[in-house]
């Protein structure tokens, strides 16, 4: 796997010198995707320059080894240390969705439960910012859709990094893995006799399309404008400022109502909109491939779960890779960094093994 490196460090310098020309940074689009291509070479680069410096050291160790006993020990010391640089190595060359060095947009909406599942999807849509604060992420509300006691029926949110992401750090690698069906036990507010009830809400991840990754031609929208509800400024419900668009070819219907002017809400709307057919677009290319990568589960369904939240007894279990904790209550504030972990380990050891499977 390591011979392709080489190829690897030529393209890291060239790109250092692309990157050193202030002409690029005239074109965002061009030094956005330079500079992530760049960031992602940049650890490859550093790992394999520290690995082939290690195997000199093991064998300037073992040489002085000879004379003193003591060095031996030191060779053996470093030949661990060779061992883990190798296996990162691997890790970063496995071929990775060209997706994950993008920022993402997630929709969260309740499914089954009435308001109990509302307000567990409002649960989550906080999870998600104190997740994202953590990470110093940004966040933005794009729309949402309250319910009568203070949950969600429908929220959506973008998420994005500061800067130039480290491989596997940008906001979709990690928040990919929460797309499908969340399943709450708990004993809703709403229950008068103290029963624990199951409820549900669904969660879609989708890579944020720039406009450079998806065309879309004017003709094939149909664009409705509707009376906004809900909490708002003074323009919600007293003028037609709420926008939906109904992309023709595909059946995608996209809504947003949270801003105040109708050409805010259709940019938000277009904005989501490219995201959705980015995505589509996506699972039909790893489907013709197919693409052993889980898909997401878009319908709001309590028997097609992926993680269970149980509140009797704070915890927290992912039924995807086995997790499994009794700490509930820092996972809603914000505390995912184990449960993606584990996602994220399985998933790359999948990938690995695949691509040594194939190599073989």
């Amino acid at each position: 796997m390591f011979e392709a490196i080489d190829a690897l460090v030529a393209e890291h310098k060239s790109l250092e010198h692309q990157l050193a020309d202030p002409d690029v940074f005239s074109d965002l689009d061009r030094s956005r995707r330079l500079n992530q291509r760049y960031a992602a070479l940049t650890a490859v680069v550093k790992t394999y320059a520290e690995w082939r410096t290690t195997l000199g050291d093991i064998e300037a160790a073992r040489e002085l080894a000879t004379e003193d006993p003591a060095f031996a020990a030191e060779a053996d010391r470093l030949d661990s240390d060779r061992g883990e640089l190798e296996e990162r190595l691997r890790r970063l060359l496995v071929p990775r969705d060209e997706a994950d060095a993008k920022d993402a947009i997630l929709e969260i909406k309740a499914g089954e439960g009435g308001e109990e599942s509302a307000l567990f999807a409002g649960d989550l849509m906080r999870m998600y910012s104190r997740y994202a604060e953590r990470r110093g992420w940004k966040t933005e509300l794009l729309d949402e859709t309250p319910s009568d006691l203070g949950g969600i029926k429908t929220a959506t949110v973008a998420v994005k990094a500061r800067g130039t992401p480290e491989p596997g750090e940008a906001p979709y690698a990690l928040l990919r893995f929460e797309g499908g069906v969340h399943r709450v036990q708990r004993v809703p507010v709403t229950e008068s006799q103290g029963r624990i009830h199951t409820s549900a809400a669904g969660v879609l991840v989708m890579p944020e399309a720039e406009q450079v990754d998806v065309t879309i031609d004017d003709n094939d929208l149909r664009i409705d404008v509707f009376r906004s509800s809900g909490p708002g400024g003074q323009s919600v419900n007293t003028t037609d400022s709420a926008v939906r668009i109904t992309h023709v070819p595909t059946g995608i219907v996209v809504s947003c109502q949270n801003e105040k002017s109708q050409l805010q809400n259709r940019e938000q709307a277009l904005r989501v909109l490219r995201s959705r057919l980015l995505q589509r677009a996506q699972d039909e290319r790893d489907a013709e491939t197919s693409d052993a990568r889980r898909s997401q589960v878009r319908t709001v369904d309590r028997s097609e779960r992926i993680r269970t939240y149980n509140f009797p007894e704070n915890r927290i279990t992912d039924h995807r890779v086995g997790f499994k904790a009794h700490n509930l209550d820092q996972v809603l504030d914000g505390d995912l960094s184990a449960i993606i972990g584990a996602c994220v380990g399985a998933d790359l050891t999948a990938r690995l093994a695949a691509v040594e499977s194939h190599s073989s």
